[in-house]
């Protein structure tokens, strides 16, 4: 499985699917302040982590494409949401110790390691003959 770009897909959806998008995105967001506000940032920030328009998208993409390619969006999100996760470790450990620009600058490079490296050891070999038909 090699990840690949298809902007072909983009004709097929309707403006209402792309509404339907973004108001989940942003009632996430809202429920993520809500949260903040009423539990503090530390609690809030683990809302945020939340792909927010996720489960909006990967029900439009099993509508269109079907079950197999909405389970690939959602391999693909397991394994983001793990670099994402990464991410917010580095970042909380490192915030107020040094230069928010070094600090998020070494998020980001651990977030790419650990999302391309989950990728490579899962999905990066030749598949093996039992793997074939899962």
């Amino acid at each position: 499985m090699t990840p690949m770009l298809d902007l072909t897909g983009l004709r097929s959806v309707r403006p209402s699917e792309y509404a339907a998008r973004f108001a989940f995105g942003g009632a996430v967001s809202v429920a993520t302040t809500l949260v903040a506000r009423a539990y503090g940032p530390l609690v809030g920030g683990l809302f945020l982590a939340f792909p927010s328009i996720f489960p909006a998208s990967i029900t439009l993409v099993k509508q269109h494409d079907g079950r197999a390619k909405a389970l690939d969006d959602a391999r693909g999100a397991r394994i983001g949401g793990a670099g994402m996760v990464a991410f917010a470790i580095v970042v909380w450990a490192g915030s107020g110790r040094c230069s928010p620009f070094l600090v998020l600058a070494c998020g980001l490079a651990t977030w790419a390691l650990v999302s391309v490296g989950l990728w490579i050891s899962r999905y990066g070999r030749e598949p093996q003959p039992a793997e074939r038909h899962r």
